[in-house]
């Protein structure tokens, strides 16, 4: 074995997100922070469009850096230097967000392509001496190369045009894996990967709490705003029970038990494709919890209720469609809460703004509840090991949703 094979496995045996990663992120708590405001100063079904455009770039330029810090170490010699100059290039882009359809769409465009560039770059450094990841990374370079290109092109271009463009930008990023299909000659750390982006969640979870403060700021704090607060938190904390209590478990161990083409297949579609909804569903429940905050008496005009309701209809349908793809059944609970979630938006716009938001809480809850009860022993099971153990044992103990024969 080579000095690169053996650093290629000991890459995938596991390693740990690292002090220079969680100071990336920080760049995008702030771009994440700027896309509720577009959202919320713009809610209309064309910003709501806009601000998804704006998510989708974002997220997959996290995602592809995930991948890249997966691959190398980003915190030694010019490889540091070059990660902080991602991280300035993306606080650009940050700051262009709010008008990237407008004034600032040139500046965003260049900055964003300055990030995709400097990543490829970065990949180019880490597949040194390694032949597959450097095939694997020609093979996707040119999805890389002109999807950011088109987002330049688009800031120079209004309205329908622009939009068009943003969407054939984002179809070439978000197809070019799938176009690629094998996945051949990318690696993957399980627990590194699914720490990563347990984090990320835990970013987006923490911008619905920024929501709160800031569509309750400005107002008297009365028992109603205290109210909504509160209610607000019991569905963040059912969010974060859903992801964090045991599903997160078995993805990583669903992981660990693949090797090579199957892994990297695998977290393709786990984290880079079905994370976004899942925090696409958190930034709109948090558009929903800042308009609730402002007016807790009113009904909540349509898009802020789609974002209340809907978004987190979003978020479960993303964990539904987690289980299926591990191998699991369609399951009860989350299909469940999925529909009434997705029934409760017309109601948002009728009842007042914190009984809808009640009614959502009791959902989350009732699920959260249910799934606790019910999978009791199958839980205690799961966390005693922590994502250490593979799915083979799991079926073996009888836990269910780990085999497609329980559907």
């Amino acid at each position: 074995m080579t000095d690169q094979q053996v650093e290629r496995a000991q890459v995938e045996a596991g390693q740990r997100v690292t002090p220079l990663e969680l100071f990336f992120d920080l760049v995008f708590v702030f771009a994440i922070t700027q896309v509720t405001g577009f959202l919320s100063r713009d809610p209309t079904w064309e910003g709501l469009l806009k601000g998804l455009l704006l998510l989708g770039v974002l997220w997959w330029a996290w995602a592809a850096y995930a991948w890249l810090t997966n691959t190398l170490n980003p915190e030694e010699g010019a490889v540091r230097l070059a990660v902080f100059g991602s991280i300035a290039a993306m606080l650009i882009v940050s700051l262009a967000t709010p008008h990237a359809f407008g004034a600032d769409g040139v500046i965003f465009g260049v900055a964003y392509f300055i990030v995709r560039a400097l990543h490829l770059a970065l990949y180019a450094i880490g597949s040194r001496g390694d032949r597959e990841l450097t095939r694997a990374l020609l093979r996707l370079a040119p999805f890389s190369i002109v999807a950011p290109a088109l987002l330049v092109v688009a800031g120079f271009l209004k309205d329908g045009p622009q939009l068009l463009v943003w969407g054939l930008a984002l179809a070439i990023d978000y197809l070019g894996p799938a176009v690629v299909g094998h996945m051949r000659g990318w690696h993957v750390s399980p627990e590194h990967f699914v720490e990563r982006h347990g984090l990320f969640v835990i970013i987006a979870l923490g911008e619905s709490i920024v929501a709160i403060g800031v569509g309750a700021a400005g107002h008297p704090l009365s028992i109603g705003v205290i109210v909504a607060a509160l209610l607000g938190m019991i569905v963040l904390a059912a969010l974060w029970w859903s992801y964090f209590d045991w599903v997160i478990f078995i993805a990583q161990a669903r992981l660990a038990e693949l090797a090579g083409t199957e892994r990297a297949r695998l977290a393709r579609d786990l984290y880079s494709y079905m994370h976004l909804p899942m925090v696409a569903g958190i930034v709109l429940f948090a558009l929903g919890m800042k308009t609730t905050m402002a007016d807790v008496e009113s009904p909540l005009p349509t898009i802020p209720a789609v974002g209340l309701c809907g978004g987190l209809a979003l978020y479960f349908a993303a964990h539904v469609a987690t289980r299926l793809r591990i191998g699991g059944g369609l399951g009860h609970g989350r299909p469940t809460a999925t529909v009434l979630l997705i029934g409760l938006a017309p109601l948002a716009t009728i009842v007042p703004a914190l009984v809808a938001l009640a009614l959502v809480a009791a959902v989350c809850g009732v699920l959260i509840l249910y799934e606790a009860l019910r999978y009791r022993e199958h839980r205690a099971w799961i966390r005693s090991r922590r994502g250490g153990f593979t799915l083979a044992e799991a079926r073996a103990a009888g836990l269910r949703g780990t085999a497609r024969q329980d559907r």
